[in-house]
């Protein structure tokens, strides 16, 4: 779920854990045969980047955390996040976290999947919020959730430069949020069209 602004398993021992694996010791995050504790997928707006995160999900633990940052502003949002849920289906837990998600990550199991980082950015700088540190804490909460996250966010570099100056705040806050989730996630993918492309690590 990521529209723009508009102007818009089982227990292990630590990090490396994996379903019929080893773990190394001294960290409680538990990680999937499938995933790296943070995985981030990109795209553009309609290019199925959520279908597809939705599938790495499902096909990591039967256990799911949707972690949702839309806020049904108007009809038309409604809709989509009514859309999301529906495709979703059966078998996943959702939490409201327009802005602060580190609660539901701080309790979660499974596996969670964040969406998006483009929604909750932008709600941060509609209520006129620091987005740097607000960064920060989010950052924070991800590496501290004990399963692995997948989180959602439109790239939005690839478009004209916008004509007013809170749009290209954005597109600016939202290239250096993206850059510092790649940083950190052991899993980047890039997906248009459907069909996704690994920028970092490896297609499970």
């Amino acid at each position: 779920m990521a529209p723009f602004l508009p102007f818009r398993v089982v227990p292990s021992l630590g990090a490396w854990s994996v379903l019929r694996g080893t773990a190394s010791a001294g960290s409680q995050k538990v990680t999937s045969a499938m995933l790296p504790s943070l995985t981030l997928v990109l795209g553009g707006a309609a290019s199925g980047k959520s279908s597809y995160a939705e599938g790495l999900a499902e096909r990591a633990s039967q256990t799911r955390l949707y972690l949702a940052t839309a806020q049904a502003g108007d009809a038309e949002m409604a809709g989509k996040i009514a859309a999301h849920r529906a495709r979703r289906g059966a078998g996943w837990r959702t939490a409201e976290a327009p802005f602060d998600p580190a609660p539901a990550l701080a309790d979660a199991k499974g596996v969670v999947l964040f969406d998006c980082a483009t929604m909750w950015l932008s709600n941060h700088l509609l209520a006129d919020h620091d987005v740097g540190t607000g960064g920060d804490l989010l950052i924070s909460a991800l590496a501290a959730c004990p399963v692995p996250v997948i989180v959602v966010s439109n790239e939005l570099g690839l478009s004209v430069v916008p004509e007013n100056a809170l749009a290209r705040r954005f597109r600016q806050a939202q290239g250096e949020l993206n850059q510092r989730l790649a940083e950190r996630a052991g899993l980047v993918v890039f997906v248009a069209a459907g069909l996704p492309l690994a920028l970092k690590g490896t297609l499970p």
